[in-house]
């Protein structure tokens, strides 16, 4: 198992009603802010309640995050708070299947994130759940001054063929 930049292991043996509070430290924070394309992160924080069944693991909760990420138009810095409900089903590695056969999964299936032998990565899969929340496209109070002044806002500079307008042929 590799380890990721917000790695929290949990033996599958051992989580069955425990609850979980995961903390980034600020070097944990750091590194998923550069993973992530982020300024920075303030504030990575998840409680969740562990389940058992066997061998598999089921996980609900929250995760809160404070992270500062360039505005998509004017490239500022942009303040954004994430509260999202988040929830895994930790599976053990699937054995019996080989990389040209082909598998169907239900809606459920596509939850479920496999681990080998007896843990499982909660952390990685609260990283996850934070990139997801992310919006690519936040924009911030300047974007609108940003398109009005800069060349996005002209009908004429966009298109397949702005590119071309300035060449003298």
């Amino acid at each position: 198992m590799t380890t990721t930049e917000f790695s929290r292991l949990f033996d599958v043996r051992q989580c069955e009603g425990k609850a979980a509070h995961l903390v980034a430290s600020a070097d944990e924070r750091a590194a998923l802010a550069a993973r992530f394309g982020l300024v920075r992160i303030d504030r990575l924080e998840a409680d969740l309640l562990l389940s058992r069944d066997d061998r598999t693991v089921d996980a609900a909760g929250t995760l809160v995050a404070d992270i500062v990420q360039p505005c998509a138009v004017s490239a500022e810095d942009l303040a954004v708070s994430i509260h999202e409900e988040i929830a895994f089903r930790f599976v053990p590695e699937a054995q019996h299947t080989r990389p040209d056969e082909e598998i169907e999964l239900s809606a459920e299936d596509c939850d479920e994130i496999e681990y080998t032998g007896t843990q499982f990565d909660l952390g990685e899969a609260v990283s996850q759940s934070l990139a997801l929340a992310i919006d690519p496209f936040a924009t911030g109070p300047a974007a609108e001054a940003t398109r009005r002044d800069g060349i996005i806002s002209s009908g004429e500079n966009l298109g397949p063929f702005a590119a071309l307008k300035g060449l003298n042929l």
